[in-house]
Formats: C-alpha cells, sequence, structure tokens
C-alpha cells in the first residue's frame, strides 16, 4: 500500500475543509446541513443566509422578515457547530450571493445539501445548484440527504 499517496490524499481533504462556507436558507434547513456535515469534521466553518433583495423591484419578503429567517438559521446551524461564523449577504443573485461571500471569507469550499425538489421545481428555479458548480472558482461539495435519497 502505498502510504504517502494516502497521506497527500489526507492533506488535500484537510485543507479542503480548512474553512467551508455552507449557505442556508431557513432553521430546518440549517439543522440538516449541519448534521449532514458533522461527520467530515471541517476546521473552520461560516454559515451564510442570502437575503433576496429586488434591487427595482418588490422583495419577496421584507427585509426584517428575512433577517429574523436568517438569525434563526444561524442559531439552529450553531447547535451542531457553535463556533460557526455566520455571514449575511443581500442580493438578488443567490448564487453570486454565495460566491461574492465565498471571496470575502476567503472559503476553501462551498459546502451545500441540495434542497428538497424534483426536476420540475428545479427547472422552476433555474437549478441553482447547478448553476453554483458551474460558476465557482473554488471546490463545491454537495452533502447527501438523509437517508441517502
Amino acid at each position: 500500500m502505498d502510504t504517502s499517496r494516502d497521506a497527500s490524499r489526507s492533506d488535500r481533504e484537510r485543507d479542503l475543509l480548512a474553512h467551508a462556507l455552507v449557505p442556508v436558507a431557513t432553521e430546518d434547513d440549517a439543522r440538516k446541513t449541519a448534521a449532514a456535515l458533522a461527520p467530515y469534521g471541517p476546521a473552520r466553518v461560516t454559515v451564510l443566509h442570502v437575503v433576496e433583495k429586488g434591487e427595482g423591484v418588490p422583495d419577496k419578503t421584507p427585509v426584517e422578515q428575512s433577517e429574523q429567517v436568517a438569525e434563526d438559521a444561524f442559531a439552529a446551524f450553531r447547535e451542531t457547530f457553535p463556533d460557526a461564523e455566520d455571514h449575511l449577504e443581500y442580493r438578488r443573485d443567490v448564487v453570486a450571493g454565495i460566491l461574492d461571500a465565498a471571496d470575502e471569507v476567503d472559503a476553501s469550499v462551498v459546502v451545500f445539501q441540495p434542497r428538497e425538489g424534483g426536476r420540475i421545481v428545479q427547472f422552476l428555479s433555474g437549478d441553482l445548484s447547478e448553476k453554483l458548480i458551474d460558476e465557482a472558482d473554488r471546490p463545491v461539495v454537495a452533502l447527501p440527504r438523509e437517508g441517502g435519497g
């Protein structure tokens, strides 16, 4: 067995998880995502919520309500990762907000758990997961959903 190859793989994995940026949408999503991430033991975690701003059009929800959703999500995530830092972005384009936040906090990886929804939901939402992966300038890791489905 080639232990030097195994050691170099271990170093790469450790570097990959040096600082994970983890976007979350809701309190429930934050809990599920934190639970899915926990077994991988990232060294540093920043949990992110993107408040969708209208930029010239009405906001989907009032900003104050969106900020409360973010605070609740951050608190839920910290149940598993008490030292997680939080980051709030205000953007119309959620993917651009995630990628800008990754730059701002100097994340080594963006880690997310795909949201529930079938192909029609993905099509209607523009499949943000695919867009995130396509536009990222750093590794993007999709965590398995509970039960692997």
